[in-house]
């Protein structure tokens, strides 16, 4: 299984530096979409744009919810060897991915029948937040570092910027869980001392994502 082919060069990594990308007008009209009055959710936004908001899944977007690690892992098949990703965030120390409608409801189903949800060599356990479910997003702009909580909190980390992104769907999510195991498998875990919230942490270039 593989992806459609990637843009060549679609991965630049870059250093976060605790930064969040800001969610644009057209994205911010995306993300309103999920919910039943748009025009109320952007109202609230409109009067506090660095406050997150919660919104139903299954309709505009369903979001995969996976540990920060495997998040991260998950992400650099994506950008480094894939399509790309639709939108990311990160909240409470998870990472979100927005994914297609339908996804949360296939995606499990995939990893079963292909026996890669349980025993040796698994994909971990995934959230997969469908109809009937809501997450909270992050603020359209991150808060000031004066006002900002201590702890992990929501911040965008691949930000809608269009009124349609693109979003994988199920089987896209399978081939890159599948690789990410396969690479953590390969790979000998690397000490560290007291490594900072988002050592290692990276930005990706959407401007050439599909």
């Amino acid at each position: 299984m593989s992806p459609h082919p990637r843009t060549p060069g679609l991965l630049e990594p870059a250093s976060l530096h605790g930064d969040a990308s800001d969610v644009t007008s057209e994205g911010a009209a995306w993300l309103a979409s999920a919910g039943t009055y748009p025009q109320d959710t952007l109202a609230r936004w409109a009067d506090r744009p660095a406050a997150p908001l919660v919104l139903p899944c299954g309709t505009a977007f369903d979001v995969v919810n996976t540990t920060a690690l495997f998040g991260r892992a998950l992400l650099d098949r994506l950008w480094g060897e894939g399509p790309g990703s639709g939108p990311v965030a990160t909240h409470r120390g998870r990472t979100l991915l927005f994914v297609a409608p339908g996804t949360a409801h296939r995606l499990p189903a995939l990893l079963r029948w292909e026996e890669w949800g349980a025993g040796r060599g698994a994909v971990p356990p995934l959230l997969c937040h469908g109809t009937g479910d809501a997450v909270t997003v992050p603020p359209l702009t991150p808060a000031p570092a004066a006002t900002a909580p201590a702890g992990p909190g929501s911040r965008w980390v691949v930000a809608p910027d269009t009124r349609r992104p693109w979003l994988p769907g199920p089987e896209v999510l399978l081939w890159a869980c599948v690789r990410a195991v396969r690479s953590a498998t390969r790979t000998a875990p690397r000490a560290s001392i007291s490594p900072g919230p988002d050592q290692g942490a990276k930005v990706y270039d959407v401007s050439r994502r599909r």
